[in-house]
């Protein structure tokens, strides 16, 4: 176990190196100007050439990239062009609001998928079924963005039950902090509840037409008994593995929900410095997503054998 968590660990080494290097040069290549934005529409080009010295724009792509691997390889991420602070403590003030919507976010989807797709795979051809079916493919359908704004116009605004936007940091009471998530979390949530309870059914339907089962069965098992710890038991490892990849999709997806309840977390500070040209944060922000990303998938191959003994690494 030690030697594969060590070479899955060393494995990450490149993927970040590929990572950092392929984002570098995208950043530099596309068109736009950073200095260009910071100096503002009244800026002379004595004055936008100052501030690319200043940011060390001037320079050429090499030297940056050999400039800002030392500092990273050091551990510094580099200054924000826009918002004038180094970009570790930016990620620290703004990390929180992003683990909170996408744990609650993972929460909900776990809670409410699993059961759907068991007692679908349970009722196979029925009501319920054909429910969770369709529902699957509605919420493949519809865009987080749209759900977002009809969510914000029949519950925030016509029912008032919940805050339109923002967000309250946990420390100011949780009552307030989980207000402020139920209405993004849910918005999030959908399309993983769908991929999950689409992903359960699957699997357990395949279990349940195992000799196994129908041995509980003839044993007098209860038919929860069965389901859960028969049936559901052994069909664990796609079901951990479609989760870990849903953790790992919740990066997209909160760049969008964060933007429109304006949370102020990784994802609204991404596109803040998309639209800036703010180079050093979008680097820190992917290279964290991306270790992130990789995180998870260690944990979810982990997590197969207690899932499945059978799996030795």
């Amino acid at each position: 176990m030690l030697p594969f968590i060590a070479r899955r660990l060393a494995a990450t080494i490149p993927v970040l190196a590929i990572v950092a290097v392929l984002v570098f040069l995208l950043l530099r290549l596309t068109p736009g100007d950073p200095a260009a934005i910071l100096a503002g529409d009244a800026a002379n080009v004595e004055q936008i050439a100052k501030i690319r010295a200043g940011l060390g724009l001037d320079r050429s792509i090499p030297v940056q990239f050999a400039i800002w691997l030392g500092q990273m390889l050091s551990g510094d991420l580099g200054e924000s062009f826009y918002f004038k602070m180094k970009v570790t403590d930016l990620i620290g003030q703004r990390i929180e609001p992003t683990l909170a919507l996408a744990a609650v976010t993972i929460v909900i989807a776990v809670l409410v998928a699993v059961p759907l797709g068991v007692l679908a795979a349970w009722r196979f051809g029925g009501w319920l079924d054909r429910a969770l079916m369709g529902f699957s493919v509605l919420g493949f359908s519809v865009p987080v963005f749209v759900l977002a704004y009809i969510l914000i116009w029949v519950v925030s605004l016509k029912l008032g039950w919940l805050p339109v936007q923002g967000y309250r940091r946990i420390a100011d009471g949780f009552l307030p902090f989980l207000r402020h998530l139920i209405l993004p979390s849910i918005t999030l949530s959908v399309i993983y509840i769908a991929l999950i309870a689409r992903v359960t059914r699957a699997a357990v339907l395949d279990t349940l037409g195992e000799d196994y089962i129908r041995t509980a069965r003839a044993k007098g098992l209860s038919e929860s008994r069965v389901l859960v710890r028969h049936a559901l038991a052994n069909a664990a490892v796609p079901i951990a593995t479609v989760i870990g990849l849903g953790i790992a999709l919740l990066i997209g997806g909160v760049v969008v929900t964060e933007s429109v309840y304006a949370i102020p977390g990784l994802g609204r500070l991404t596109v803040d410095a998309v639209l800036a040209r703010d180079f050093p944060t979008i680097q820190g922000v992917i290279l964290l997503f991306s270790f992130t990303y990789v995180l998870v998938n260690l944990l979810v191959d982990l997590s197969y054998v207690f899932f499945d003994p059978r799996i030795r690494y």
